[in-house]
């Protein structure tokens, strides 16, 4: 199998303080490959805490593995160093935050971002070829140039918003998006729109998605395959229907139980998101 991506048995541990010895471990020995051929939306799960949102910022080069590897197509990410390497790798793996208020400048319109991303990306020379860039990238997520071009963040929904993020992030045609709690700052009648373009990502742009999330519905609906993180470690992993309906490890079949009305809740496509308290 080709790999788009190898995490290689990856630690990381941060420091106590400046006069401190202690060192915490947030992130242990965490293990698993996505495959170039095959695009997947990969779920990683748990409560705040579990370490999911430092393995993501190690993936997306922003935080160095303490120990271990991390590859992205055959290439270790503490390779990175230069302004370029980092422009390179970030045409193949784009983000998208949990806050989609956060991601944009209340004082700047949004349609900048978007144009910056495809001067920077693809290199577009014009505003007329960044424009249409922009506008392909935004009619991906159901929305259009015509729709937001001119306004401030504070003018958009929060859903949006987040489908704005996502539009700036497919503007360099990546290979892999890593979505950190992507819908859970948006009205919950809008997680089943972010969490279908997903799905419509994977399968007709054929982008992988590591999904991060402490949402198990979501998961449930749109994962191909998941694992599950306790105080940094992977206590369970595999097909996502199978973890998620028929869990082994006690920890992942507490985080079963905390989910209300289970049943009615992943009943066929009918998806009410419920959140672990």
């Amino acid at each position: 199998m080709t790999a788009l991506l190898q995490v290689d048995h990856v630690g990381r541990s941060f420091s106590g303080g400046l006069f401190s010895r202690r060192r915490t471990r947030a992130v242990a020995d965490v293990d698993f490959t996505l495959s170039a051929e095959q695009p997947e939306v990969f779920a990683v799960i748990g409560e705040s805490g579990s370490g999911k949102t430092t393995l993501a910022r190690m993936v997306l080069a922003m935080t160095a593995p303490s120990e271990g590897a991390i590859r992205f197509q055959g290439r270790d990410l503490r390779e990175i160093r230069s302004r370029r390497d980092r422009l390179d790798f970030m045409r193949h793996v784009q983000p998208i935050f949990q806050n989609p208020f956060e991601a944009f400048n209340p004082l700047k319109r949004v349609d900048r971002y978007l144009y910056a991303a495809a001067a920077r990306f693809r290199g577009a020379a014009t505003r007329v070829a960044a424009e249409a860039m922009a506008d392909e990238a935004l009619h991906q997520v159901g929305l259009s140039l015509a729709e937001v071009k001119g306004r401030f963040p504070h003018e958009l929904s929060g859903g949006q918003l987040q489908r704005t993020a996502i539009a700036r992030a497919l503007i360099p045609r990546p290979a892999l998006i890593v979505a950190d709690e992507p819908v859970s700052m948006i009205d919950a009648s809008l997680r089943m729109t972010v969490t279908n373009l997903f799905r419509t990502l994977r399968d007709e742009l054929r982008v992988s998605i590591i999904y991060i999330t402490h949402d198990l519905a979501t998961a449930y609906y749109v994962s191909d395959r998941v694992i599950v993180m306790r105080q940094g470690e992977v206590v369970e992993s595999g097909a996502a229907e199978q973890v998620l309906t028929v869990p082994r490890h006690p920890y992942s079949k507490l985080l079963k139980d905390s989910v209300l009305s289970i049943d009615g809740a992943w009943a066929g496509d009918a998806l009410r998101s419920h959140a672990i308290p």
